[in-house]
């Protein structure tokens, strides 16, 4: 198992290329849920490179040789509605991982994450936890998914976004130093309605053509 750095940008050229698109306000939903799906895609492949592996053997149309295969159990936790998105690329790779709902919404006075939606097992934890939300604002979301996988007992999580602002990824590192952050980009800052700057606007709402 490779060492890995605590915070990942993923900084693909074809990561890069469909980010821009994603940004542009003019990009309709129908193409929004494509270029999120195109990127999970490749964050994906990042998160998940330093996966544990056990041998086992196989046998070839020619003979049987030694293999891989993964040996953890992999859970998937979208914060909903918007992480959704990000599901379907993980499960195209990792197709036989447990996917686990956490349901939230910002209060918009306080910017704050509100559970509305829980469903998450209280025992016999998966190995490795990765909860996938497609932006890191404030990171209170993030940090309040976190927390319910340490209660459940997750060994091992991981953080995946496509862009995160630096006051969320600071406010993870402080309470959740353990957890590796996957990204496509690394914004400017938060605005003063904790918006981050240059974002993409409200990825759920550009997804599901909920904008009003």
């Amino acid at each position: 198992m490779s060492e890995c750095s605590p915070v990942r940008v993923v900084d693909h050229p074809v990561v890069q290329h469909h980010l821009a698109r994603l940004r542009d306000v003019s990009t309709p939903p129908s193409e929004f849920r494509l270029l999120v799906h195109r990127i999970a895609t490749l964050l994906a492949g990042a998160a998940t490179e330093d996966l544990q592996l056990r041998d086992t053997r196989i046998t070839t149309p020619l003979t049987e040789t030694a293999a891989k295969e993964l040996s953890q159990r992999i859970g998937l936790v979208p914060i909903l509605r918007a992480g959704l998105g990000l599901v379907d690329p993980f499960l195209d790779l990792l197709p036989s991982a447990e996917v686990w709902h956490l349901g939230l919404f910002r209060d918009e006075e306080t910017a704050e994450p509100v559970e509305y939606y829980r469903k998450l097992p209280k025992t016999d934890p998966v190995d490795v936890g990765l909860v996938v939300d497609p932006m890191l604002a404030t990171g209170g979301s993030a940090m309040l998914a976190l927390g319910v996988l340490r209660q459940w007992g997750v060994p091992r999580t991981k953080l995946v976004a496509l862009i995160a602002a630096p006051e969320g990824i600071e406010a993870v590192q402080s309470q959740f130093p353990e957890t590796q952050i996957v990204v496509a980009a690394v914004d400017e800052c938060l605005n003063e309605q904790s918006f981050i700057v240059p974002g993409l606007g409200d990825a759920g709402d550009r997804q599901f053509n909920t904008l009003r």
